[in-house]
């Protein structure tokens, strides 16, 4: 029997007479999506440290789904990504057609109570949950003065694309002011992307981005001398404490580049909050979810052809170079990395939002 949806379920029942072998039968499902196509959404535009982790793992995903149905990601900016959340959490069927990968940018606004936010992450079935990191950079000149002496550029007027305050830029704005750096964001870019093209055009002279954007895009502008890192967000040990970036193990980190900058380690609450929102935004960054009320056994086939994608021997090679070195969760760690990114104390929160009130008047 064969239900009209995307995934077809083979019902087989064999029932035996009772007289021979008595009463019985057998239900088994099978999922099978070949000649079809899924639609991986990316609330983001085009180039951005999201849409290039999508387009890595589509055909990887393709050949572990069964049938290798045609995975094709479909960009949907708009909103700081809360555009195309929205429209996942309100038109996307639950027939597995249709998967969602949200970033941190996604998640802060949610976290926030975004006035523009219309989902709910504990509605959605997380399926794939991937770390990432940051890279903050400048351009040649600013970066050689930078080397000199952080100090020397304190006075300078930095231009930074930025998706909004409320976004992933939240944890780059946060530093920065923290620092002392005189940033004036200029907000409405429809993704980190676009951030990076008014870098080099010359219309921004600060930047960050994600790690898989940055080995892709920026690293050639790094090689052309046309862009030098300065710093990186980190990551975050075993013991919850900031650490070098595995990916990028000889840029130092915000932290590191704070205790230089002011004499000693950062702490109190802007430290505090700037610390936790990067745990929320970074070591669970990057997700793929199902929508509300999808069955089980798409949920499982999913989570089953991300762990077989990420099992492969080659795959650390393969993620290195598009990615970074991080980890790719699937099954009860990705549900463990869901929670991470999507909850943070209320007191942490009540700060941030007091802080971008009074720093961009930004009410939420």
């Amino acid at each position: 029997m064969q239900k009209p949806n995307f995934v077809r379920r083979t019902l087989l029942k064999a029932i035996v007479s009772a007289m021979a072998l008595g009463s019985a039968s057998v239900a088994m499902a099978e999922v099978n999506m070949a000649g079809k196509t899924v639609d991986w959404v990316i609330p983001f535009s085009e180039g951005g440290g999201s849409d290039k982790w999508a387009r890595f793992y589509a055909p990887l995903l393709s050949e572990q789904l069964p049938g290798k149905p045609n995975v094709v990601v479909k960009n949907m900016p708009g909103a700081g990504s809360t555009k195309g959340a929205n429209w996942f959490a309100s038109r996307a069927k639950n027939d597995g057609l249709t998967i969602l990968g949200t970033s941190g940018s996604t998640q802060f606004p949610y976290l926030l109570g975004d006035k523009r936010v219309k989902f709910d992450y504990a509605d959605w079935n997380v399926v794939l949950a991937s770390a990432t990191g940051g890279v903050a950079y400048l351009p040649a000149d600013l970066a050689a003065k930078w080397k000199q002496d952080p100090k020397s550029i304190m006075d300078t007027n930095f231009v930074f694309g930025s998706q909004g305050a409320t976004r992933l830029d939240l944890i780059p704005l946060l530093a920065w002011t923290m620092l002392g750096l005189k940033v004036d964001p200029v907000f409405g870019i429809k993704g980190r992307g676009d951030g990076r093209l008014m870098f080099e055009r010359g219309e921004a002279n600060i930047d960050y981005q994600t790690s898989g954007a940055f080995l892709s895009k920026v690293m050639p502008l790094v090689k052309e001398g046309k862009a030098v890192p300065i710093m990186t967000w980190g990551a975050l040990d075993a013991n919850g404490e900031i650490v070098r970036d595995p990916t990028f193990p000889d840029i130092p980190t915000f932290k590191e580049v704070y205790t230089q900058v002011k004499g000693e380690a950062p702490s109190g609450e802007a430290w505090d909050a700037w610390k936790a929102f990067f745990v929320a935004g970074f070591p669970a960054q990057k997700m793929v979810f199902l929508p509300k009320g999808t069955d089980q056994e798409i949920i499982d086939t999913y989570s089953n052809a991300f762990k077989a994608v990420t099992s492969q021997p080659d795959f650390p090679e393969k993620a290195k170079k598009r990615l970074g070195v991080y980890e790719q969760a699937t099954g009860a760690k990705a549900d463990a990395f869901k929670k991470l990114g999507t909850e943070v104390a209320p007191n942490t929160k009540a700060w941030i939002k007091k802080w971008l009130k009074d720093r961009y008047g930004v009410n939420l």
